[in-house]
């Protein structure tokens, strides 16, 4: 069994994979790709450019959601992250892809990249675009997921699912971004996000990220000055 991962860390949807590959158990590398100029041999990989990538041996696959199905079927006798029966499961995919689809425009598309990579490129940040996403867009996704929430620990049953590796991975890039969920007005998302940031296989991967965040902070300063 060889493993890798194609990426970078601060990739919402690498980190989702790396994150299942963690708490799987799974062993892996990760090879740096940079998105939206990767080399052509990637393209290989995937023709549309995107990352993540993943090779398993010589079955190469595409997209965080398809790649962390495969692994859940692929490596049955490791921790379900998909939830063993028929409805739940069905929550964790459209959990998933609710994350995936609806936070990512805004938590990793518009703050993230308007607060980090666009200054860290010699571009100006559009903080208009930054505060409609923050007051105008966001507060209705993540009403809907304090509801789905309730009192529970998790999203979908009693233990750690893709549901709360995706949302999660999603908010980590806003908080890479500056912000943060108001837990006054989103208590149980915002104790969910802290519960699982101190998970090992979170908090493992954390520091390096933060590291290169404020490389990055730095780059957009140096550029600005």
């Amino acid at each position: 069994m060889s493993l890798t991962v194609y990426g970078v860390p601060l990739s919402p949807f690498v980190r989702k994979v790396r994150l299942c590959l963690l708490e799987k158990g799974l062993e892996y590398q990760l090879e740096t790709v940079m998105p939206f100029t990767p080399p052509e041999w990637y393209l290989q990989l995937n023709p549309l450019g995107r990352i993540p990538a993943f090779k398993d041996d010589d079955c190469t696959l595409a997209d965080s959601s398809v790649i962390c199905q495969y692994l859940e079927e692929a490596y049955a006798e490791t921790p379900a992250l998909y939830a063993e029966e028929a409805r739940q499961r069905g929550r964790v995919r459209w959990l998933e892809k609710y994350a995936d689809y609806e936070l990512a425009p805004l938590t990793t598309f518009t703050i993230f990249r308007n607060r980090i990579l666009k200054p860290s490129a010699g571009h100006p940040c559009n903080e208009e675009a930054v505060r409609a996403a923050l007051e105008e867009k966001l507060p209705a996704h993540f009403d809907y997921l304090e509801a789905q929430l309730g009192q529970q620990e998790y999203f979908v049953g009693d233990e750690l699912s893709m549901a709360d590796i995706a949302i999660t991975s999603q908010l980590i890039n806003m908080a890479h971004g500056g912000e943060q969920v108001d837990a006054r007005r989103w208590p149980a998302l915002a104790a969910h996000y802290q519960r699982i940031l101190v998970r090992p296989s979170v908090a493992s991967l954390l520091p390096g990220e933060q590291r290169m965040n404020a490389k990055l902070q730095e780059m957009g300063k140096a550029a600005t000055a």
